[in-house]
């Protein structure tokens, strides 16, 4: 507690409460899509369950840390490149993310709406999807709060504090998502580029998250300016 209270203790929450929210953001995508082909009157509730499931899988990595480094200690070889649990981890939540996204894409492409998607989807199907991929997203958000601060209250708190304002905006979020499809289509091509990122770090090629977030921002931000343009026309 008195780490947490001193200077460089409230500096390092707030810094990584900041990139934990950040790294989230792929999270907070995948829900809103996920949730979309659901009743609206149970969608509310599949939010609070991925983002709950989220946080619990962070916390508990954290917890968990000596069990999260061993995952890296390579378990085989393929060809000449050693394979650890967290690669294989990886490789298959960026292909996971990549079909998701690309079937979704084709569907809305097509023209398909989410009437017919509602009858089929289920609460217990979307919270399997958002929870296989909560474990994937968590290792990024783990990795970074241990390289921040070696206070594991610090990090629980960072990560309950920023699940907490993703769980805020998750609503507002989903719904602007959902009322504009050239946003979904934006965020499923956000998230093959996040796939691509995954399966790249599983094969130990590194590609910096800044350069990837910048791209994904300015394309944000072309877009919305696009839909206000649209907007005022009308």
């Amino acid at each position: 507690m008195e780490a947490l209270l001193s200077i460089d203790g409230l500096l390092s929450l707030v810094t990584l409460t900041f990139l934990e929210i950040v790294l989230g953001i792929d999270n907070i995508i995948f829900i809103s899509l996920v949730t979309q082909d659901l009743d609206p009157k149970i969608q509310p509730k599949a939010r609070h369950i991925g983002i709950s499931l989220a946080m619990l899988f962070r916390v508990l990595m954290l917890l968990g840390i000596t069990w999260l480094i061993g995952l890296t200690v390579p378990i085989f070889e393929l060809g000449n490149h050693p394979v650890s649990g967290r690669d294989a981890i990886l490789f298959i939540g960026g292909v996971f993310l990549l079909a998701k996204a690309s079937t979704e894409i084709v569907k809305k492409t097509e023209g398909k709406g989410h009437v017919n998607d509602r009858k089929s989807s289920t609460l217990v199907g979307a919270i399997i999807q958002i929870g296989l991929l909560d474990i994937v997203f968590s290792f990024d958000s783990v990795l970074t709060a241990i390289g921040m601060t070696e206070n594991i209250a610090i990090m629980i708190i960072a990560v309950v504090i920023s699940m907490g304002i993703m769980l805020v905006f998750a609503k507002p979020i989903g719904a602007y998502i959902e009322k504009h499809m050239a946003l979904q289509i934006l965020a499923l091509s956000f998230l093959i580029m996040i796939g691509t990122v995954l399966i790249a770090e599983s094969a130990h090629i590194e590609i910096p998250k800044p350069y990837v977030y910048s791209s994904v921002g300015f394309a944000l931000v072309v877009q919305l300016l696009s839909i206000r343009a649209v907007s005022k026309r009308k």
